[in-house]
Order: structure tokens, then sequence, then C-alpha cells
């Protein structure tokens, strides 16, 4: 019976492996490759797994074959080949070659991922995204567009974009599983590295990707999350068109906007900007910006995109990202006050 359970075990674990390896989602397993540097490192991955797999398959043959064929029949001792140059080649030799398969591989891609001789340039016409990590958010400058956004980074299809990482506290790491590895955001120096989004897949994703933190940050490590639009370029200049034409902060579009406005601009101004323009350093961003607000997918990274997740954010913060920066700060407010705020908020944007 015992001998019976054990194999029913090892039954079930074989059958969820089979079932979990259907789990990820287009817009976030590493999995499902999105771009050129993704398809880079699922290969690779393949490759090892193929060499380890046929390893393991070769040491179980021959396992098999030397315990049916060679069990001892009596108590003769077989044959002793300690000292045998030929077997020490050969054990030798298989996994020097083995080794030289995957190395030379990874590190000709190792390489080729590390160019980012673009960003050097002297007006370089690459597109290049300044990212900066906070507890628990993320902030993206397009230092050759002038403007600056949060939360939603907005990407071009097709292209190579170029990504200048840092962090304004503790040390995060920055990743967006469907289309590239992740890369640590530190606080003493600037990382970078370079992604790009193929566009057929990145429609199959619903042209959204999930971004994630990566380094064990806080709490809210696991909710630091991040959203990615990738589009094509006709698209994305058009964005980028959109928030360089937003000089001042957007007007209210109704009473109740307009009361949300008026609070905004007394108790919340002092910390999130409603202009994309960079005007600002690094360290004075202190929260994230809300120019385009009403076009985003997600409330704090992480709720649904609605009036109500908003409301519920101001409220009580702590309850969805412990830990964050925003707690107490907007205890005063009222009910109704938060409403008007948040009718405000959603009416933030930049394109129809």
């Amino acid at each position: 019976m015992k001998r019976l359970a054990k194999w029913r075990l090892i039954s079930l674990f074989a059958i969820l492996a089979l079932v979990l390896s259907g789990c990820g989602k287009p817009y976030l397993s590493a999995l499902n490759p999105a771009g050129e540097v993704a398809d880079t490192e699922y290969d690779l991955m393949k490759l090892s797994t193929y060499i380890m797999v046929g390893v393991i398959l070769v040491v179980v043959v021959i396992f098999v074959l030397v315990f049916l064929r060679f069990r001892r029949k009596d108590e003769k001792i077989p044959k002793q080949v300690e000292g045998s140059h030929r077997l020490e080649i050969i054990w030798t030799t298989i996994p020097i070659l083995l080794l030289l398969i995957l190395a030379v591989p990874t590190v000709a891609s190792t390489f080729k991922l590390a160019d980012v001789s673009p960003m050097d340039k002297k007006n370089t016409k690459a597109l290049i995204v300044n990212v900066r990590s906070h507890l628990y958010w993320w902030d993206f400058e397009y230092p050759g567009q002038k403007i600056v956004t949060s939360q939603e980074l907005v990407v071009p299809t097709d292209e190579k974009v170029y990504f200048n990482l840092k962090s304004m506290d503790v040390k995060h790491s920055f990743w967006i599983p469907a289309v590239g590895g992740k890369i640590d955001t530190n606080t003493d120096n600037a990382n970078k590295f370079w992604l790009e989004f193929d566009d057929k897949r990145a429609n199959e994703a619903g042209n959204l990707f999930y971004g994630k933190c990566a380094e064990l940050c806080g709490p809210s490590h696991a909710l630091m999350d991040f959203k990615v639009k990738a589009m094509s370029r006709d698209k994305f200049d058009a964005w980028v068109t959109a928030m360089q034409n937003v000089k001042e902060p957007q007007k209210a579009t109704n009473d109740l906007a307009a009361q949300g406005q008026e609070i905004f601009n007394k108790s919340c101004i002092g910390c999130h900007a409603v202009t994309p323009a960079n005007k600002m350093p690094d360290t004075a961003r202190v929260a994230p910006n809300l120019t385009n607000f009403g076009d985003r997918s997600r409330v704090a990274g992480i709720l649904d995109h609605n009036k109500e997740e908003v409301k519920n954010w101001i409220k009580n913060p702590e309850t969805y990202k412990p830990g964050n920066m925003m707690t107490g700060k907007y205890g005063n407010l009222t009910d109704d006050q938060i409403d008007a705020v948040a009718e405000y908020l959603m009416g933030l944007k930049v394109q129809e």
C-alpha cells in the first residue's frame, strides 16, 4: 500500500506540472516571449534544459543497462578500472563539450544584450527612457521628448528601447517577464539595457504587458507593479505629441470635477504633478505624475481603473499597499471631497 501511495503521489505531481505549465499569460509569462531579448533568453533556457534532460536520460539508460545486464551472479570481484586513461578522458571531455555548447551562445548573447552604445552617441535617435523606482511606484522620463509619466510605460513596437535605471530609495529590480530579463535599480549607480517589443505578439497580448519589481524591497514588494503599453510607432508619436501639448493642468470637465481640482490644488499638488514637462530633478519627484491618469489601465498599479477604486485608494492606501508613502496624507478629506477628487482625476486624459 505504501508503494502504491508513493506512485500516486508521483503521478499527482506529474499532472500538476503539466497543468501549471499552461498557466502563463501572454502579457506576463517569460515562457511566452514577446521580443528579441525575450526570444534570446528563451532559446538559452531551452538549450540548457535540453542539455540537462539529455544528461539525465543518458545516465538513466546506463544505470538500467548495468543494473539488468551486469548483475553479480557469483562472488567474483569485477575488473577494476581505476586509473583508466580512456575512461578519465571520456568523462572529462564530455562535460567540457557540454559546457562549451552552452557557454558559447550564452557569452555571445550576453555581449549582444549588453550593447547600449547608441545611448552614448551625441544626437542619438534611439528612444531612451529614464526609469526611476520608488517605494512602491515607477517613474518614467523620456529625456528626448521632454515628458514624464508614471506607473504606465508607453513604448513603440519593433524597435529597440533603451533604459537608464536608478532607484530613489532602496534597491529594486525592473522586470517585464514577457519581454526580457530583470535588471536591478541601484541607489548609487545607473544600470542600462535595452528591450524590443514585437508588434505581432504585442497585439496578441492586447498591447498591454505587466511589469514587476523583482527585488524584495519592503512590505508591498509584491504589489509594486507597473504596466507597459506597446503600440506602433505612429501611435506612440501621437501619444508623445498629446503629452507635449499639455502645457498647463487640464481644466475640470464638470462642476464636481472642478471642486475636486480645487481640493487637489490645495492638498495634492505639492507631491503630484499634472503636467508632463520635465521640470524637476529626480529627487523632487516624491509621488507619481498624474497627467494622463484617466488614460491608465490600473489604479496604483494593482486596482481596477474606475472611480470607486480611486476613492478606495485615497481613503486608505495602507489597505492596498502597506508601507507606502501616501498613507495618512489625506485622512482629513471627507467622503464628498474624495468623490470630487476622484472625479477630477478620472478626467485627466490626454487622448480620447
